[in-house]
């Protein structure tokens, strides 16, 4: 981008055999680029492959999680704009520069948006196109691929949001929420992911119940009603049906059917304060740009 510095972050861990592959690309389509490489406590030739390349790689003395390195990386980058990439040769070179040319389009974030004929089996196929759906309901706005590790942001509104981001596998997911949720716009291009190099680290089971738990947990940050009112509705419908078979078929008033009007009170209650939690979050936020 004209008279901005780029960053390229690459958070690795045992990614040799991909980082050999990608680090010659970037440096023959980008040689003006910061290239941060944060090794997550690797065991293979990850160093190595880094310092052939005249690169210095960031090292964290233990495995600490792809968030973590890419905070890590974060916090180390000194340009206006970071792209992020992983190091398993998944996502090409060559389309950092469409990020790059979307982003000078008025967007503060761009992410990498992975076709059908990316290389994914159907079970992940699947968990994705479930959490964008909740993803674009929590946040009011289409999302169309939630977990993309390939993107390309503002480094000085990504750092505001970097306090929120956890060490695991879920930072493109909170992310992306939290850019739509405070008002910066988002948007897409279509790649293709290749077949990666190595054994993947994710384990869908377990991350996955991750994704689910922080797509709630940063919908309820920023947008709490969106979570609360649709279940204090069903609470409070499924206490009336009750009442009126009750009161059709036994003319009585169960106790069951008013524990789910409370029940649907109280979670209408706590929206209200999370409501007014959420304020003092945007408050915070609005600080760190006065």
């Amino acid at each position: 981008m004209k008279n901005k510095k780029l960053s390229i972050v690459i958070p690795v861990k045992n990614e040799a055999a991909g980082l050999s592959k990608l680090l010659p690309e970037i440096i023959k389509n980008h040689p003006d680029a910061e290239l941060i490489v944060v090794n997550d406590a690797s065991t293979d030739k990850t160093p190595q492959i880094c310092n052939s390349y005249g690169i210095t790689p960031i090292d964290h003395p233990y495995s600490k999680g792809n968030g973590a390195a890419i905070k890590s990386g974060t916090r180390a980058a000194t340009g206006d704009i970071i792209v992020f990439m992983d190091g398993d040769f998944q996502h090409n070179p060559e389309d950092i520069s469409r990020l790059l040319q979307k982003l000078e389009n008025g967007y503060d974030m761009v992410i990498g948006a992975r076709t059908s004929s990316s290389h994914a089996s159907w079970l992940r196929k699947s968990g994705n196109f479930f959490y964008n759906i909740l993803a674009s309901y929590m946040t009011g706005h289409k999302i169309e691929d939630l977990t993309s590790g390939f993107r390309a942001v503002k480094r000085e509104k990504f750092l505001k949001f970097l306090y929120l981001l956890p060490n695991g596998f879920s930072y493109p997911t909170t992310s992306t929420m939290a850019f739509f949720r405070y008002g910066y716009s988002v948007g897409y291009i279509p790649i293709r992911a290749a077949k990666r190099e190595g054994k993947s680290h994710i384990n869908p089971l377990k991350d996955g119940i991750k994704f689910f738990t922080i797509i709630l947990k940063i919908g309820a940050l920023f947008s709490p009603m969106r979570l609360f009112l649709p279940l204090s509705t069903i609470f409070f419908l499924l206490g009336l049906i009750l009442y009126l078979y009750t009161f059709i078929t036994m003319g009585r008033f169960t106790n069951m059917a008013v524990l789910l009007f409370i029940t649907s009170f109280f979670t209408f209650l706590m929206g209200i304060i999370s409501e007014q939690i959420s304020s003092l979050h945007y408050r915070h936020i609005n600080n760190q740009e006065e």
